[in-house]
């Protein structure tokens, strides 16, 4: 009882990660996992090389807490190239645990009790709790037709005590790469309320059908109110890494810099050097990799519309968000039918949703073909049922 009262009282409004229990529940059922988005086949060799080349050479102390000078200066190097900002590598760029990490150091460091930050529906289900562990309010905004920014009702949730926006994109769980107008009515809402974006762009390099990424911080106006968070874990399945970055101007980094000191003092000092090596790599691996999710995303998809899932292929990331509303049943019902009856893991859609998804569920495609392929036969069964 001493420790539970001991808990903060923002901790009371959410609870664990349905993501990772689900993760749990595939493990103990023997089920097929397409719940959490992380890779079943091996991560690039010259990437495990050079981890283990760093390794040798000793890399196996703190490096400096905002990240090593060779990273900082690879990832400033790729985001000009990549994503059309600069940012100092020794005042702008912080090397921090995880996009997980990334977000919620941003978030004690910029937000203040008493305010409010916008989220959109449906989001990542980390957003929600981080606002609440800062002391604000998290405001969700319902998306429109699509899953497109409802300019509207956008507008309508930008207020007096707004200090931030929380923009995922390419979207998870969605797919959704949004557009330079609907980026710029976000960046203009921020200019005209003085409020900061969190953008979380970790699956940048996961594009189809000719989608191209923009990053809102590249937007006039947005240089000194943008954070821009990304990660290594994605783009070169690595997640269980845990290697990601906060990007912004030197006066927000400076405040990022002191929460993520004291939050985890630095990422894992061998893995930095790592990473920086894969930022190395030409770019035909980004063309590969788009090429490699392109076949599983329609494998998948395929797979889902035989067993009677219906759902749009994704313009980015590496999900397919599914209408169950055809079965008779509610998210958290199904996906525990799917794991202990069918033998295949996917995520509820309410996790995803302040109010609602109770009709939606989510599957990954970031698995080996025959994974997939096994999933989609037994997903079959549903037919039979």
């Amino acid at each position: 009882m001493q420790v539970e009262r001991r808990l903060s009282s923002r901790a009371a409004g959410f609870t664990e990660s349905v993501i990772r229990e689900m993760t749990r529940k595939a493990n103990a059922a023997g089920a097929i996992n397409l719940a959490q988005g992380f890779p079943d086949f091996a991560a690039p060799d010259p990437l495990k090389e050079a981890a283990c080349r760093a390794i040798r050479d000793d890399h196996n102390q703190y490096a400096i807490t905002w990240g090593t000078q060779r990273l900082r200066e690879g990832l400033a190097s790729k985001v000009a190239r990549y994503n059309g900002m600069d940012f100092d590598p020794e005042t702008e760029v912080t090397v921090s645990c995880g996009s997980t990490e990334a977000m919620i150091a941003s978030m004690l460091a910029l937000v203040d009790p008493g305010d409010e930050v916008v989220v959109i529906e449906p989001f990542y289900e980390n957003y929600g709790p981080d606002t609440a562990i800062a002391g604000a309010t998290p405001v969700f905004v319902p998306s429109g037709a699509e899953f497109a920014i409802d300019e509207d009702a956008l507008a309508a949730a930008f207020g007096s005590k707004t200090r931030a926006i929380v923009l995922n994109t390419p979207n998870n769980p969605t797919g959704r790469v949004y557009t330079a107008g609907e980026l710029r009515a976000i960046a203009d809402l921020c200019i005209d309320h003085d409020a900061y974006a969190f953008v979380d762009e970790i699956y940048e390099h996961i594009l189809y059908d000719g989608h191209r990424h923009l990053s809102l911080g590249s937007l006039p106006g947005m240089e000194d109110r943008t954070v821009t968070i990304g990660s290594f874990s994605k783009t070169y399945s690595v997640t269980g890494w845990r290697v990601g970055y906060a990007l912004a101007d030197r006066r927000l980094s400076g405040a990022i810099r002191k929460v993520h000191d004291f939050l985890t003092v630095g990422a894992p000092a061998p893995l930095q050097e790592a990473c920086a090596a894969a930022l190395d790599l030409p770019s035909a691996y980004y063309d590969d990799l788009a090429a490699l999710y392109d076949r599983k995303r329609r494998l998948l998809h395929d797979g889902l519309t035989r067993a009677g899932l219906q759902c749009e292929l994704p313009e980015g990331a590496y999900y397919l968000f599914c209408d169950i509303s055809g079965f008779d049943t509610d998210d958290l019902r199904f996906a525990d039918f799917l794991v202990e009856q069918v033998g295949v893991a996917a995520v509820p859609g309410s996790s995803f949703f302040a109010e609602g998804g109770s009709d939606r569920i989510r599957f990954t495609f970031s698995k080996r073909d025959e994974t997939l392929v096994e999933a989609c036969r037994r997903l079959e069964r549903l037919n039979e049922m």
